[in-house]
């Protein structure tokens, strides 16, 4: 009778010791350590001063439209190497302020705005870093050969008008009053202003270097 207790006894052991172990891989199962995952590796790349940016302006500026800190941001097209590795590659988006905007004045002056751009993030990435550049500026074509004209014509008109009405002395007087009207003309005349629109390529130059991350 022993003999079958202790037999039964052991079985039964058999029976849970086998059940725990099954609870117990059950319960580590999900703990279990995940395969490990490929990391790359980042090395730095210093893009030298000078090197030249080709930015595409996502929003136009103005001489006449914009102040001076207002945010502009512009689109990376061309990816730039360093080394034959692409240090910033194409889409890498730049932004910067309006750093002048200045409107013509009535007696001298021509329409001139700039920016700077001072951040670039790389794209696909989610950091930025800042950057240094010499100010893009364009400024608006002068008018002065348009204001000579403006001027000349109504000098020319008295001359002829004094002539007809008192001869010699009448074509000086002529002459100096139609100068004075073409004056009064150009003087209440702005010059022109100067737009930059949106999609224009500008080339930015780096001021001083730009170091960046790059994945090996």
């Amino acid at each position: 009778m022993k003999t079958l207790i202790t037999r039964a006894s052991m079985v039964a052991g058999l029976t849970g010791a086998i059940l725990f172990a099954n609870v117990a891989v059950e319960t580590a199962a999900p703990g279990a350590p995940a395969s490990p995952v490929a990391v790359r590796a980042i090395r730095q790349v210093t893009i030298p001063a000078g090197t030249v940016l080709r930015l595409r302006l996502n929003r136009g500026f103005g001489s006449d439209i914009s102040r001076v800190e207002d945010p502009v941001s512009a689109t990376l097209i061309a990816p730039v190497m360093v080394d034959g590795r692409t240090a910033l590659s194409s889409g890498s988006l730049a932004s910067g302020y309006v750093s002048e905007a200045t409107r013509p004045g009535k007696v001298k002056g021509r329409g001139r705005v700039a920016v700077r751009f001072t951040r670039i993030a790389p794209a696909g990435i989610d950091t930025h870093y800042n950057m240094q550049t010499r100010s893009w500026v364009a400024v608006a074509p002068a008018t002065k050969k348009k204001d000579a004209l403006t001027i000349g014509a109504p000098a020319a008109g008295g001359a002829i008008v004094g002539g007809i009405v008192g001869g010699k002395k009448g074509a000086g007087i002529g002459a100096l009053a139609g100068g004075g009207a073409g004056t009064a003309v150009v003087l209440s005349t702005r010059g022109k202003d100067v737009r930059i629109g949106r999609g224009t390529t500008l080339a930015v130059r780096l001021t001083s270097p730009l170091t960046v991350g790059v994945e090996q």
